[in-house]
């Protein structure tokens, strides 16, 4: 029978997954849930009862004052950035939100001599191009990560099988492949669409939708049956592994275009935006799951047309909201 005390933190709570396992294990635990990140307001329903402290896990002072503040059972480390081109823009700030965030949890939970478990988040583009024998890919495939985004999340997964290794840390390892839903930032595929449709939908945009590469492949997730899975790893995993999570559906972009577009009433035209190309898209990556599901039973649960049509509808919301604001300080201003 579980504790009823016991804490679990979430680190970037305020982002894209974190606030949806915020929520997860709120209506679905008697855990007291603590969140941390750097944002002042982070995007949860209204009337979350979450614990949460803005603070910026680079620094190690910082970091290990919270930890020994809270004592946690349970330690989800989500927070980092997650985006392979922006981390192209921005290396250094990148390396210091996967790799010196990381390192600090682990550090501090080590010399507070904390006993919790850690799930620490990494990515399966910590493979980086892998060939078509390599498929689908196992957890024991050597990282060739090819961008700084792999490469600093390739880190991060290194330095958790270092203190687990070497201090006996009970610490799991998840690599999940791309998830999407309500939420996401428009720097990823998905939310760009749906923005620029319920944009197009309020006269706000021209009906023209600026794509990138349509033709790629990706097997996309949705975000709630992804903190579904992280949730039952730290229920079930075991200590010292690594764990591929991916819903085995693969999808082009066109086709996620085209999904989001059936939605909507409007009639689009597309129109490709140079700037939106990544001449260094990495192949599609298929995961081999069988370890994780074996120990967990985890299947994903939500179509891809509701995913897409919670996101779509989401951006509306959000637009919406985003409007009447304006309105309000226009009347205000005027």
């Amino acid at each position: 029978m579980e504790r009823l005390d016991l804490q679990a933190i979430i680190t970037g709570v305020g982002g894209f997954a974190g606030s949806h396992l915020a929520e997860y294990l709120l209506n679905n635990t008697n855990q007291t849930i603590w969140g941390c990140g750097q944002s002042l307001s982070p995007i949860l329903q209204p009337n979350t009862p979450l614990n949460y402290h803005c603070i910026d896990l680079t620094n190690p002072h910082n970091t290990m004052d919270f930890l020994d503040s809270i004592k946690p059972d349970y330690i989800y480390h989500l927070a980092g950035q997650a985006a392979v081109h922006t981390s192209w823009e921005d290396p250094k700030g990148n390396y210091d939100a996967n790799v010196y965030a990381a390192l600090n949890i682990l550090d501090a939970i080590w010399k507070l001599n904390l006993k919790c478990r850690l799930l620490v988040v990494t990515s399966m583009e910590v493979y980086g191009k892998v060939s078509p024998s390599n498929m689908p890919i196992k957890e024991d495939l050597c990282f060739r990560p090819n961008s700084p985004y792999s490469a600093s999340k390739a880190a991060e997964d290194l330095l958790a099988q270092a203190y687990y290794l070497g201090h006996g840390l009970d610490i799991i390892r998840v690599r999940p492949l791309n998830h999407i839903g309500p939420r996401q930032s428009d720097q990823f595929v998905a939310t760009a669409f749906a923005r620029q449709i319920a944009r197009i939908e309020i006269g706000q945009q021209p009906p023209t939708i600026l794509v990138g590469n349509l033709s790629d492949r990706r097997d996309f997730t949705d975000v709630r049956d992804m903190v579904k899975a992280y949730a039952l790893t730290m229920e079930y995993g075991k200590s010292g592994s690594a764990y591929n999570i991916a819903s085995g559906n693969m999808y082009t972009i066109k086709e996620l275009l085209e999904t989001l577009i059936s939605l909507s009433d409007v009639k689009v035209t597309i129109k490709v935006d140079t700037k939106r190309v990544r001449s260094s898209s990495t192949p599609p990556l298929i995961a081999d799951c069988a370890r994780f599901k074996k120990i967990t039973g985890w299947e994903p649960e939500i179509t891809f047309q509701e995913t897409l049509s919670d996101l779509l509808n989401f951006e509306r919301h959000k637009l919406k909201s985003e409007n009447i604001e304006g309105d309000s300080v226009k009347k205000v201003t005027y």
